[in-house]
């Protein structure tokens, strides 16, 4: 009889452990839905040769901060001179404040400092061809793979989801600038750099 009483006991000290982790493991995942990012204090400027092909004429972005999840609205122009074809190498250098500080973060995962050796491929991975360009560039006929048309472009204020990213943990929670080199040919195309800091929150 005891040693029944002893089972029943264990059996159902099992159960209540495991329905307890169950539910801390529901509370886990629902705060790692509600966990947002926030990026404030956004900031660009070119970066090329006076000659540059490629130049960022305007960029706006709002609100400050940005919540993601949330709502984003952004207006953007630009212009090159000469056709963009592949293969155009881009050169990625991600910098982290580390103690007041400048750090070259790596490149992991295809994120941070990193060279591609051709940026239409990486178009084509995230946006198959032969598939329409995502709104808002399909609504304003804006192209989304190369090669990509002497002239100017241009992107009226729209507003845009930015859905939850999982991002790893060495990319929040810090200030970061981004400089990305676009080239062909063996020359510099054009050059932007970015400031931000991001900040992630529940």
């Amino acid at each position: 009889e005891k040693n029944l009483i002893s089972v029943t006991f264990q059996l159902y000290y099992v159960s209540v452990k495991h329905k307890a982790g169950s539910f801390w493991q529901r509370v886990k995942r629902r705060s790692e839905c509600l966990m947002t990012l926030q990026v404030l204090g956004f900031g660009w400027k070119n970066c090329g040769q006076p000659d540059a092909p490629a130049v960022l004429k305007t960029l706006t972005v709002s609100p400050d901060p940005i919540n993601i999840p949330g709502s984003l609205t952004a207006a953007a122009s630009g212009s090159t001179s000469i056709k963009l074809a592949s293969p155009l190498s881009l050169n990625v250098t991600l910098e982290k404040e580390v103690a007041g500080f400048w750090v070259k973060v790596p490149c992991l995962e295809d994120l941070g400092s990193c060279h591609y050796n051709d940026a239409c491929e990486v178009l084509n991975q995230l946006i198959p061809p032969g598939q329409d360009c995502p709104e808002p560039l399909h609504t304003y006929g804006l192209p989304c793979h190369c090669p990509f048309k002497a002239g100017s472009y241009s992107l009226p204020q729209t507003q845009f989801y930015l859905p939850y990213m999982d991002l790893p943990y060495w990319l929040t929670n810090g200030n970061y600038r981004v400089q990305g080199v676009l080239g062909g040919g063996g020359k510099e195309l054009g050059c932007l750099k970015l400031s931000l800091s991001v900040h992630s929150r529940n």
